[in-house]
């Protein structure tokens, strides 16, 4: 059966109970251990948002253009967040505040992969601008206007929020182009994805921890590495089933389906039950990744440019729907419908912005930053004929 375990909290919105029954921490943590831990766990989650860049940029002539959208959505979403917060909320600048701007932006970041390329670099800003009061009003859907909602780690808060937002605004956009887009990779570019999945998937309890008590930090932790590994071995066994190989840009995503899907369920499930989601979530995922994304983007007549939906709808779905299974709640269902429909709005008017002022892109400024950047890289150097490499004359005759 899977169960909570004893003495841990069941809603993100409801007041957090430890096994001490003190709200909030545990009478052995004082004020600065509390402050250094969520410090840490500040680090750790901007930490993250920066690898999320290296996760997408396997495009060979993009990479730079990622970095850089990647830099300037992330600024503008933090500073309306937390003035939103601030002016409208009222709410004085603490570490708890600050762990809440960074997930802003960490979800905005998340939803650009679904349209990076598509737009002009100068737009990220607009877009980031756009999604901080988004945000702070789904927050306030989820856990004010609605009660009872299991999130503690954001399966649907951070997940479903980018995956749908994203989707509002390729929606709107509609650039068919993208589907003619090759996306060639590099080795090299194949590689930053690789370590950015591994550190992300290593990294990921300090996110779904990051505003929890001290008592239920150790099991979050528990249940988030738990469903990653579940997502680890569901992931390669389709990739292999399907495909007969590994395709790393399906395998480095999917993988990290346990940890999103575990968002919602952290605190409700045990160790074996956290698995049991991280297997199916892999599972799902990967299926998504060679099933679901080339039909749904035929159907909607937009590309999901990083497989978004696959990894964080699909696996935010999964949160959603598990942890409203195991608590009995149909709350969860409600806020996740919910929410599905404020970012669609919101990310189909943020999409009609864009779409407005983008102006014309021609065909090479897609998925390209040659545009955006003063580059000084060496030219291609010429290969030599192979009866000179043979001679062993490493200087071709036109250049002597």
């Amino acid at each position: 059966m899977i169960s909570l375990p004893v003495g841990t909290a069941s809603a993100a919105g409801e007041e957090l109970l430890t096994p001490t029954g003190q709200e909030g921490s545990t009478p052995d943590t004082t004020l600065v251990q509390d402050e250094l831990t969520k410090w840490n766990k500040n680090m750790d989650v901007w930490f993250m948002l920066m690898l999320v860049a290296f996760l997408m940029m396997f495009i060979r002539k993009f990479e730079w253009g990622i970095a850089l959208a990647v830099l300037l959505v992330t600024v503008t979403s933090f500073l309306t967040y937390m003035a939103v917060q601030e002016f409208y909320f009222d709410r004085a600048w603490d570490q708890s505040l600050m762990l809440m701007g960074v997930i802003c932006s960490i979800t905005v970041v998340i939803a650009i992969g679904m349209f990076l390329g598509t737009v002009k670099m100068w737009q990220y800003l607009l877009v980031g601008a756009i999604f901080g009061p988004v945000f702070a009003l789904v927050e306030f859907f989820m856990f004010t206007y609605l009660e009872g909602v299991v999130d503690p780690g954001g399966s649907i808060l951070v997940h479903m929020c980018a995956a749908y937002f994203g989707m509002g605004v390729i929606l709107a956009i509609r650039e068919k182009r993208a589907f003619n887009e090759p996306m060639f990779t590099t080795t090299h570019s194949v590689t930053f994805v690789w370590l950015a999945s591994m550190l992300l998937w290593m990294l990921w309890p300090s996110f779904v921890t990051a505003l929890l008590p001290a008592d239920q930090v150790t099991w979050g932790m528990i249940t988030c590495y738990m469903a990653g590994i579940g997502s680890i071995i569901t992931t390669y066994i389709i990739c292999q089933l399907v495909q007969k190989k590994v395709n790393p840009l399906i395998y480095t995503y999917a993988m990290l389906a346990g940890p999103v899907a575990i968002g919602s369920p952290l605190l409700s499930v045990n160790q074996w039950g956290a698995l049991i989601i991280g297997l199916i979530a892999g599972a799902f995922s990967a299926l998504a990744f060679i099933y679901l994304q080339p039909w749904l983007c035929k159907k909607i007549g937009a590309l999901d440019v990083m497989g978004v939906h696959n990894l964080h709808g699909v696996g935010g779905w999964i949160g959603a729907l598990s942890a409203a299974i195991i608590v009995g709640s149909f709350t969860n269902v409600i806020a996740a419908v919910g929410v599905v429909v404020i970012t669609l709005v919101a990310g189909g008017v943020t999409g009609a912005i864009l779409r407005a002022t983008r102006g014309t892109m021609a065909d090479d400024q897609l998925f390209t930053d040659d545009s955006d950047f003063i580059k000084t890289e060496a030219p291609p150097v010429k290969a030599l004929p192979r009866e000179v490499i043979v001679a062993g004359d490493t200087v071709p005759a036109d250049q002597r």
